[in-house]
């Protein structure tokens, strides 16, 4: 597969229907049952567009290529938002299910740690749950360490960091 990984705004129709899907899995999973539209609905509410848009932060979204070269499905997306102005933090990172293990996963952390660069930031963090065991993996497999606590949201179970430079 081919794929094409660029910023796009939050609120673009794409990538609403890629943070709904995301929010679709990882509540469901919370949950151990699928998720309700209205608890979608209701996080998607909570998330603020604002991080994830410069000047402090960007949304990237990976659209595979049809044969044609053009740029078609959204496939996944992964967000940075600046903490400090060295310190960056990884949100949203998700593949649609019929996407993964093609490597996009992979391409999607290395273009946030890009874009973090980008931003001026020198490290990265991240938080995720313990349930999420497939997301810890494959930070830890591009180096990133468990570290301390860094924030106090009831969700977070492991916190990962990463020198970028």
């Amino acid at each position: 597969m081919s794929w094409t990984i660029n910023p796009e705004a939050v609120g673009d129709e794409d990538a609403v229907a890629l943070h709904r899907a995301y929010l679709d899995e990882v509540v469901s999973r919370y949950y151990g049952r699928p998720a309700t539209r209205e608890e979608v609905d209701e996080e998607l509410a909570g998330m603020s567009a604002a991080e994830i848009t410069p000047p402090r932060g960007v949304l990237l979204i990976a659209r595979e290529r049809d044969s044609g070269g053009s740029a078609a499905l959204a496939a996944a997306c992964a967000g940075v938002r600046l903490l400090t102005p060295v310190i960056a933090e990884l949100k949203r990172v998700w593949v649609r299910p019929e996407a993964r293990r093609h490597g996009l996963g992979s391409r999607m952390l290395a273009a946030a740690e890009q874009a973090a660069a980008g931003l001026g930031a020198t490290t990265m963090r991240l938080d995720t749950r313990s349930d999420l065991v497939e997301a810890r993996r494959l930070y830890a497999r591009h180096g990133y360490a468990e570290i301390d606590p860094y924030h106090d949201d009831p969700y977070a179970e492991h916190f990962f960091e990463k020198r970028l430079d």
